[in-house]
């Protein structure tokens, strides 16, 4: 639905003044400030969109006659707001009479009040967008999945980082056991070795033992060779005992000879350093646990990483497929961007190109939109904006502080600055390449 006549009088700053808007494309109404260029606009928004876009100080000041507004579309309804009240009177071109419930059903309230949708922050804007293409709520979830995959991945990074930073602080130690030593143990061992050191002092002793008694039979012998004849057989017995003594002596000197005593000087000394020694175990354990958990940490930390690209994958492929308003529009992180950029880095122009594709889809049977201020576009910035909306087939409406040949009319004091004026851009007011 778009507008095909617009008649206005005794609006704010308007006296009166008629105009045809180019079906498709730009219709440019310039002037100087102060003029009426905004009451137009205003007046477009009243008749159309009820009387919540109703100006504060409707009637032209001066005027007696109350504001008359009368708008054509172009499937032949006639909208009128006229007399002291304004009371609205809508007919369709079978003469059937309606209300503002109707106008409401195919009008977009962003439509007349574009600036609305502008100042909204760039998270509405990008929720308005989501809410066209239908991806809102799985996009919020993929949102929130990040969001909570990202959280964790930093807390996890952050835990690696402290086990890592906690095992760098730790002291190695080389060349030491890789589990704590027992003193009991090393106790054992001492003790095994003083017994068997003992056993091998019994022996000695026996040694000594035998060898005197060896000695005391020698001297015995000489006695009883003295007394060879009264002894002759105790000699002899004596004989047989001494030779047997002496191999007991021979085979206890050889087992002695082979005897060797083992120090026990080592376990003393480990017995002495085993706090030291365990302390270090405990310091290389400690540090080998902190190495391991970082490891662990970090191998969370890229899973989360794969998780999160999976999810930021999974968004775009969702905004890529989707049917949206402009090529390059898209939201990332819940605020809306058009060719990588956001809202407050986009030019003026494309400001206004987002929030017009965005407003048209919002309600497809409405294809108009007003806009306001104009000026903020160069000359090519222009050209090319009216271009685009004679592309998409959307007629736009736009005020602009000028009084140059891109405008379709002049308003000065309220009125089409001349009837030369008015019929040189009433029916055709924007022309392809005309700047």
């Amino acid at each position: 639905m778009k507008i095909n006549t617009l008649e206005l009088e005794n609006i704010k700053r308007i006296k009166a003044v008629r105009l045809e808007p180019t079906a498709n494309g730009l219709t440019v109404i310039g002037g100087k400030n102060g003029q009426g260029k905004t009451s137009v606009l205003d007046a477009i928004a009243w008749a159309l969109g009820g009387n919540k876009f109703r100006p504060t100080d409707a009637q032209r000041d001066g005027s007696v006659i109350p504001p008359h507004l009368k708008i054509t579309l172009d499937n032949g309804m006639i909208v009128e707001r006229s007399g002291k009240n304004s009371a609205l009177k809508v007919v369709d071109p079978s003469g059937n009479k309606s209300g503002q419930q109707l106008l409401d059903s195919f009008i977009s309230e962003l439509a007349l009040d574009l600036p609305k949708f502008m100042n909204m922050n760039n998270k509405e804007k990008a929720r308005v967008l989501l809410e066209i293409i239908g991806v809102g709520d799985k996009l919020f979830e993929l949102e929130n999945e990040e969001s909570r995959l990202y959280n964790r991945r930093t807390e996890i990074g952050r835990i690696a980082d402290r086990k890592q930073k906690y095992a760098d602080e730790l002291p190695l130690h080389t060349g030491i056991p890789n589990e704590p030593v027992s003193a009991a143990e090393l106790i054992r061992q001492q003790q095994d070795i003083l017994a068997k050191n003992g056993e091998n002092q019994r022996k000695r002793d026996r040694v000594f033992q035998i060898e005197s008694k060896a000695n005391s039979l020698s001297r015995e012998k000489m006695l009883i060779k003295k007394e060879l004849d009264r002894l002759n057989g105790e000699l002899a017995e004596k004989d047989m005992e001494l030779t047997a003594a002496l191999g007991e002596l021979e085979t206890a000197k050889k087992t002695a000879a082979r005897l060797h005593d083992e120090s026990t000087a080592e376990l003393e000394k480990n017995i002495s350093e085993i706090d030291s020694l365990n302390r270090k175990i405990r310091e290389n354990l400690e540090r080998q646990k902190a190495e391991i958990d970082a490891e662990t940490y970090r191998k969370e930390y890229d899973d989360l990483t794969n998780q999160i690209e999976a999810v930021r994958k999974a968004q775009t492929e969702l905004l890529t497929n989707a049917d949206l308003p402009l090529p390059e529009l898209s939201v990332k992180d819940g605020m809306l961007t058009y060719k990588g950029y956001h809202w407050d880095n986009m030019s003026a122009s494309e400001q206004l190109r987002v929030a017009a594709a965005i407003v048209r889809r919002l309600n497809p049977e409405c294809g108009f939109v007003l806009l306001d201020k104009l000026e903020q576009m160069d000359m090519d910035t222009l050209s090319e904006f009216g271009k685009w909306l004679e592309a998409e087939g959307l007629q736009a409406i736009a005020t602009r502080v000028s009084t140059g040949n891109e405008c379709s009319v002049i308003i000065e004091d309220g009125y089409v600055k001349s009837a030369e004026m008015e019929e040189k851009n009433v029916s055709k007011c924007w022309i392809p390449g005309k700047f």
